[in-house]
C-alpha cells in the first residue's frame, strides 16, 4: 500500500505510543481524583500541558485539551458568540470567516447566522490566499470575531496570519487561527491570535486529541456544562494518555526535521505530473504552501474516479477534507479558488515522513495510466 493522504491523518509514531502506554495500564487514574493513582495521572497531565505550552510559546494556563480540530472550531466560534451575546443587544454581532476554512468553522458560523449573528465570508484570491486587505475591508463597527486558518487543509496554502492578526488586535476582534495543518511549518501565532488549535493525529500523534491556545482574558464561554475540568472551559474527564501523546508528537513535529524530505518528495511528484500529464494543474499558490501538499486538477477527469482507480492499485489519496468525505458536492475550497469545474477534477496528494521516492514514481506511473484511460472513454 502507498499512503498519500497524510493531511487526513498520519500513523502513530512508535516513540509517541511508548510514552502513552503507561497511562493505559498503570497510570490510569482520573486526573481529578485526590488519591495516589489520580495524582499520578494529574502529574502526567500537568507535564503534557507544560510541554505543549513550551512549544506554543504561551503559559500552561492558556493551554486546553480537547478532542480534535472540529471541537476546537466549534468552541472558538460558538464560545465567542456566547460570550459576545451576553453583552450585545439582541445577541447580535458580526463575524468574518474565510471562505476556505475547515467545515467545522464554516458550519459553526452558519449555525450562528441562523441565531441572529451576521457573517461575512471573505473569498481567497486566485492563488488561494486570504488577503489582509479583504479582511480589513470586511471589518465593521460590530465585528467581534474573525477566523482565518494558518494553512489550508485541502490546497495547503499558507495564510498571512500575522497581518490579519494585527488587524484584529487593533480593533479588539477575537481572532481564531486553525493551525491543524501548519505544525512544524509556520510559527504558532501566539502573538497575533486570541486562540489557535492543533490536532495530534495530523503529526503522528493519537486521534481524538487536540490542544487549544486561548489567550488569557479572551472573551469565550464553555460549550459543555456539568464539569469543571480544563479550568471550567471544557468539562469532561480529560484523556490523559492522549494529552501525553499530543505533547510528545508536538515536540517532534515542531522541529520541522522532516520538512526537507517531504518537500523533496512532493516536488519530485509535482515536477513529473505537471510535465508528463497534459491538462494537469496545481491548485493554490506554488510557493506559499505547506511542504506535504499537492492538490491537482486533471482536465477531462472526475476526481473521484481517479481516487477510486488509484485505490484499486492500493494507492490512498483524497479529493478534499476527510471531514467532508462522502459529500457529493465538489470541494468548497477549490471551488472558491478556481471554480466548480476545476474542483470536480481535483485530487489531493499529501506526503509524509514515511513515504519514499519509489512510491512517488509508482504513483506517477499509475496516475498517467488512469488519467489516459478515463479521458479515452
Amino acid at each position: 500500500m502507498i499512503y498519500l493522504d497524510n493531511a487526513a491523518t498520519t500513523p502513530l509514531d512508535d516513540a509517541v505510543f511508548e510514552e502513552m502506554l503507561p497511562y493505559f495500564k498503570t497510570l490510569y487514574g482520573n486526573s481529578q481524583s485526590q488519591h495516589a493513582v489520580g495524582r499520578a495521572a494529574a502529574e502526567g497531565l500537568i507535564s503534557a500541558r507544560d510541554r505543549t505550552a513550551r512549544i506554543f510559546g504561551c503559559q500552561p494556563s492558556e493551554v486546553y485539551f480537547l478532542s480534535g480540530g472540529t471541537e476546537a472550531g466549534n468552541f472558538a466560534v460558538k464560545g465567542a458568540c456566547a460570550a459576545h451575546g451576553r453583552g450585545a443587544a439582541h445577541g447580535r454581532g458580526h463575524m468574518i470567516i474565510s471562505a476556505i476554512e475547515h467545515p467545522a468553522v464554516i458550519e459553526s458560523a452558519e449555525d450562528m447566522l441562523r441565531r441572529g449573528f451576521e457573517v461575512t465570508f471573505v473569498q481567497p484570491d486566485g492563488n488561494g490566499i486570504i488577503q489582509p486587505s479583504e479582511v480589513e475591508r470586511a471589518v465593521r463597527d460590530d465585528t467581534f470575531f474573525c477566523a482565518v486558518m494558518a494553512a489550508n487543509n485541502e490546497i495547503g496554502t499558507i495564510q498571512p496570519v500575522k497581518e490579519i492578526g494585527k488587524i484584529c488586535a487593533s480593533r479588539g476582534i477575537f481572532y481564531y487561527c486553525d493551525c491543524v495543518q501548519s505544525v512544524g511549518v509556520v510559527p504558532f501565532p501566539v502573538k497575533y491570535a486570541s486562540a489557535f488549535a492543533v490536532s495530534a493525529h495530523k503529526f503522528y500523534g493519537p486521534k481524538g486529541a487536540a490542544a487549544m491556545y486561548i489567550k488569557k482574558g479572551s472573551a469565550i464561554s464553555p460549550l459543555l456544562s456539568g464539569g469543571m475540568q480544563e479550568r471550567g472551559l471544557r468539562g469532561g474527564t480529560v484523556n490523559v494518555s492522549s494529552a501525553v501523546g499530543l505533547a510528545a508528537a508536538l515536540e517532534r513535529a515542531a522541529v520541522g526535521a522532516d520538512n526537507r524530505k517531504v518537500l523533496a518528495l512532493r516536488n519530485r511528484f509535482l515536477t513529473r505530473v505537471l510535465s508528463e500529464i497534459d491538462g494537469s494543474i496545481l491548485n493554490g499558490d506554488s510557493v506559499l504552501r505547506v511542504p506535504a501538499n499537492a492538490n491537482l486538477s486533471f482536465s477531462g477527469c472526475d476526481g473521484e474516479n481517479i481516487l477510486f482507480c488509484l485505490d484499486l492499485k492500493s494507492i490512498c489519496v483524497s479529493t478534499g477534507s476527510a471531514c467532508s468525505a462522502g459529500a457529493v458536492t465538489p470541494s468548497h475550497v477549490v471551488t472558491a479558488v478556481a471554480g466548480k469545474e476545476r474542483a470536480k477534477s481535483a485530487v489531493r496528494f499529501t506526503f509524509g515522513k514515511y513515504n519514499t521516492s519509489a512510491e512517488v514514481d509508482e504513483t506517477v506511473e499509475a496516475l498517467k495510466e488512469i488519467v489516459s484511460r478515463i479521458r479515452s472513454k
